[in-house]
């Protein structure tokens, strides 16, 4: 008889006692992160600057404490202080930004400042130790811009292609890894940038890193910032909530990979402990493609009676594509497990619970009609 072998640990595991530096530790990606570090009997040090939302929504919705001794309230372009908290730490999640595409396409000298100056200081900290075991650059899709119009098709298939795309409109492309990069937004140019002065950064003095391509993350306590475009669930939820349309920018033809806040931060973790990670450029997405107009049908379920509104399309915003998910699964080892109808249900009911996490200003008149 066989002698019968245990299952191999989680290698999640190999994180328990270490100590965790989360940039834009309390955001929502952050807060996430930081609360499945302390699941696994992790220490996370949040930095971040606590001024994108006001103070009680950090209290209130993201459960933040900024008289937490692991909340460091700060900005990573202060050199002294990340200097500091890096030498604490064994590893580096860089998820700090200034996120907002349309925010960064109005100012984008406030884009360079946090998104490239603040990289750099971070990682000049990173290099200067040898401590930290890995670095997890947080970019995201938007990397790919459109993907690229150019590419040649078999001419046999183009009829069957344009057929396809009369009927269905644009088909959307599926974005790997090795695809030349073409952001179309500011936002993206500065992710493109951070990608590869990580590797130049680290690779110089060897210190491990990878990079992750977040595709269009979505979730509790995910909220709506005013002037934004961005997060399309919350947008929508939030508007229905308040018995508004649901604005389709550019028809809603645009094409978005949904990854649950949670299967992000799941995703995320694994690439600090994973061997096969090192000095890799993940995707993290689902693989499954939908159009935005398909996420405003999913959310008026919920919401009987919601009018859907055509609007013009924003400068910056991609008409998008999913992900290609094979090198994220051969490295990691997962795969997501929220499906978008179950994400979608978990919002509207967060929502519902949250009722102050609708703004005011949504209300407005310039944002009813």
């Amino acid at each position: 008889m066989m002698p019968t072998l245990p299952l191999p640990a989680d290698p999640l595991d190999r994180l328990k006692g270490a100590t965790v530096l989360v940039t834009g530790g309390a955001g929502l990606i952050g807060s996430r992160l930081c609360a499945q570090l302390r699941t696994l009997g992790a220490r996370p040090l949040a930095v971040c600057t606590l001024d994108a939302y006001p103070p009680h929504v950090y209290r209130d919705l993201f459960g933040i404490d900024p008289a937490d001794e692991d909340v460091i309230e700060g900005d990573i372009r202060d050199a002294d202080l990340m200097a500091r908290t890096v030498a604490r730490c064994d590893y580096v999640i860089h998820a700090a930004a200034l996120a907002d595409v349309a925010a960064c396409t109005r100012n984008p000298r406030a884009a360079i400042d946090t998104n490239i100056t603040g990289t750099q200081v971070l990682l000049d900290a990173v290099a200067a130790t040898d401590r930290v075991q890995r670095l997890a650059y947080v970019s995201s899709a938007s990397v790919y811009g459109d993907g690229n119009p150019e590419d040649t098709h078999n001419p046999d298939l183009l009829p069957l292609r344009q057929l396809l795309e009369s009927v269905y409109g644009r088909i959307a492309p599926q974005f790997h890894e090795g695809l030349p990069l073409r952001p179309v937004s500011v936002y993206a140019n500065t992710k493109a940038w951070g990608e590869r002065q990580t590797a130049l950064t680290l690779g110089a003095v060897g210190t491990s890193y990878t990079v992750v391509r977040y595709f269009s993350v979505y979730g509790d306590p995910q909220i709506v910032k005013p002037g934004s475009h961005s997060w399309v669930v919350a947008w929508f939820a939030a508007r229905a909530e308040a018995g508004l349309p649901l604005h389709l920018n550019g028809g809603g033809h645009q094409v978005r990979d949904l990854v649950h806040v949670d299967d992000i931060a799941q995703a995320t973790l694994r690439t600090l402990v994973s061997p096969q990670a090192h000095t890799e450029i993940l995707n993290i997405g689902t693989g499954t493609p939908t159009r935005v107009r398909d996420v405003a049908d999913l959310v008026s379920t919920h919401y009987p009676g919601t009018r859907l509104v055509e609007t013009p399309m924003p400068p910056g915003d991609p008409l998008g594509g999913y992900a290609s998910t094979r090198r994220m699964q051969t490295m990691l080892g997962w795969t997501p497990s929220i499906t978008l109808s179950d994400g979608v249900a978990r919002y509207v009911a967060w929502l519902r619970k949250h009722p102050a996490a609708v703004p005011d200003w949504m209300s407005a008149p310039t944002n009813s009609a």
